[in-house]
């Protein structure tokens, strides 16, 4: 059975902090989920796990996964030095309707407060042998804040503009838009630079890995 979703930050990290150590095939057991080979017909698969026995409750609604404490859960792949493999997912990009400000916008909702689990993602551990870190409840400075926003804007301007397609990996400090979909046929809808509607390939906020890797230098000791 699920459980139910926590009512605190403490009792969110009290279970988080109680998986750490364990092996992403202990945790499957505990879930009474099967435990796959491997990630690659299955992406995604860790984090609706930790999702699952942490007791989440958004699913996919515009909103942190633990919706009454206003937490979201990030799962972060890390290598054998304990720094994040690949940039982060944060949230889709509203292509045709207009978010808003920085204050109201999903990003932000997202980001105010992340619960970041770190999971063992080298190559060479077989994914039921990879085990769980040691978790950390996080929210932006006010400089990391700062930071965020000017992307955001700056990002959002664009795409207000109807310039998505000249938006590419290298825009954003630490926050930038890549294209998310399933295969190359996903597609929605946009806005070109006449205001005009256009099929695109829809696309995601994600955090660069060099921030993620400045949070945890912020709270462990890593090498490098």
């Amino acid at each position: 059975m699920k459980p139910s979703p926590p009512t605190t930050e403490q009792e969110l990290l009290e279970r988080a902090t109680a998986l750490a150590g364990m092996t992403m095939a202990q945790v499957a057991t505990l879930a009474g989920w099967p435990c796959p080979a491997d990630l690659h017909h299955n992406k995604g698969w860790s984090g609706q796990l930790l999702e699952y026995v942490l007791g989440a409750s958004a699913g996919s609604l515009a909103e942190p996964d633990f919706q009454a404490i206003g937490v979201e859960l990030k799962s972060l792949p890390v290598d054998s030095r304990g720094l994040p493999k690949e940039s982060t997912y944060v949230c889709s990009v509203p292509l045709e309707n207009s978010p808003g400000g920085w204050d109201d916008s999903w990003v932000n909702r997202k980001l105010r407060r992340v619960l970041w689990f770190p999971v063992e993602a080298a190559s060479t551990i077989p994914l039921p042998q990879r085990r769980l870190g040691t978790p950390l409840l996080w929210s932006p400075d006010r400089q990391q804040e700062a930071a965020l926003r000017q992307d955001w804007e700056e990002l959002m301007d664009m795409v207000s503009l109807g310039e998505l397609e000249k938006i590419t990996a290298r825009h954003g400090s630490i926050l930038q838009i890549r294209p998310k979909g399933a295969n190359a046929k996903a597609l929605t809808w946009g806005i070109d630079s006449c205001g005009n509607r256009i099929l695109t390939t829809p696309r995601g906020f994600y955090l660069r890995s060099r921030f993620t890797a400045e949070i945890l230098r912020q709270h462990f000791v890593t090498p490098g």
